[in-house]
């Protein structure tokens, strides 16, 4: 079937935003983030036919990608049959071929908190804005507790107050923000705080087990230890009760280490010569 999309335009003042995430196009969180950005401008959604949770970066290149229209309350929705980089990049060709504002990727239902934003789609979906050259971020509600609250009204409430400071914060190319907002009630909120990326250490992360057959097989996850995390991370935000915002490049270079690393071989091919 051909999509053909509405022809529709808001006015030029207002914003063009293209919204995914990895948790589902009925993922709780994901309306949340509607009903906040479709007060600043044109929404349109492109998000998983179902949850795709820590695939990370991936992209669908061996099986064909499925779109099909969902209703959502008058706005133009899509399932994809892929991962959010797919979502991002189908929503760019069908929804916006000349391009969008912003990429909002979330509410994610967990934390993207340190080297976790690596395994993340929700942040995989903000990445794959910032390398088509648009202005995005990535929202999740931290949690810390298996089972507990994730508090979504709080995280829609903190982005429609903080909106006009996102959307216009500095950001150099190839960079987007990954944003985590503590999973209680609003008014327990500190505040937020503009943080590095921490590290989250986890116990048993792959776990053996046999099946009733008795045949082995192996669970990956893990239990996160709890341990004190170094000040001025987002991890350690967070579990202050402040809302951690993280700039996140994707320009991976040691640029220090590189002329480290020039002069260490540059030495060692003068010896083998």
């Amino acid at each position: 079937m051909h999509l053909k999309l509405s022809e529709h335009r808001y006015p030029q003042s207002q914003m063009r935003i293209l919204i995914t995430n990895d948790d589902g196009i009925l993922a709780p969180g994901l309306k949340s983030l509607v009903r906040v950005a479709k007060q600043h401008g044109e929404v349109k959604i492109f998000a998983p036919d179902r949850e795709r949770s820590a695939c990370g970066h991936s992209m669908t290149m061996r099986d064909p990608l499925r779109v099909n229209p969902v209703h959502f309350d008058g706005i133009e929705a899509f399932e994809v049959s892929g991962v959010p980089v797919d979502c991002v990049n189908v929503g760019l060709t069908l929804g916006w071929p000349d391009g969008c504002d912003l990429v909002l990727s979330g509410i994610n239902s967990g934390p993207n908190l340190g080297f976790d934003v690596t395994y993340s789609g929700t942040v995989a979906g903000a990445m794959e804005g910032a390398i088509n050259h648009i202005h995005s971020i990535a929202l999740s509600m931290a949690t810390f507790v298996t089972g507990a609250p994730l508090h979504f009204e709080t995280g829609e409430r903190w982005l429609a107050e903080n909106w006009s400071l996102l959307v216009s914060a500095p950001q150099k190319p190839l960079t987007f923000l990954n944003i985590n907002v503590p999973a209680f009630d609003y008014t327990e909120l500190r505040g937020h705080r503009v943080c590095a990326m921490g590290k989250r250490v986890y116990h048993d992360r792959v776990e053996f087990r046999e099946d009733p057959w008795g045949r082995p097989y192996y669970w990956q996850g893990g239990v996160v230890v709890m341990t004190d995390p170094p000040e001025g991370t987002d991890v350690h935000a967070v579990r202050e009760g402040f809302v951690s915002i993280t700039p996140i490049t994707l320009d991976w270079t040691d640029h220090e280490l590189t002329e480290t690393l020039k002069s260490h071989l540059s030495g060692a091919a003068r010896h083998s010569a």
